[in-house]
């Protein structure tokens, strides 16, 4: 039986943490910097982890 390739796209947007929790960065930071405050754009970098609705999907693609 062949092996399951993981989704290319989603392996660069999504990382695991060691628990195995999925973690993801916020949108909001490629253009319009401008427009938004200092705090905005603070708040908006880092990563969040991945809706629990999206995670049963998310793991599919990952291959887990």
């Amino acid at each position: 039986m062949p092996k399951n390739k993981t989704h290319s796209g989603i392996s660069k947007r999504v990382k695991v943490t060691g628990k195995g929790k999925l973690m993801r960065q916020q949108t909001g930071l490629r253009h319009r910097l401008e427009v938004k405050s200092s705090k905005e754009t603070r708040d908006l970098s880092g990563y969040v982890p991945v809706n629990k609705a999206d995670v049963k999907r998310v793991k599919k693609l990952l291959g887990r």
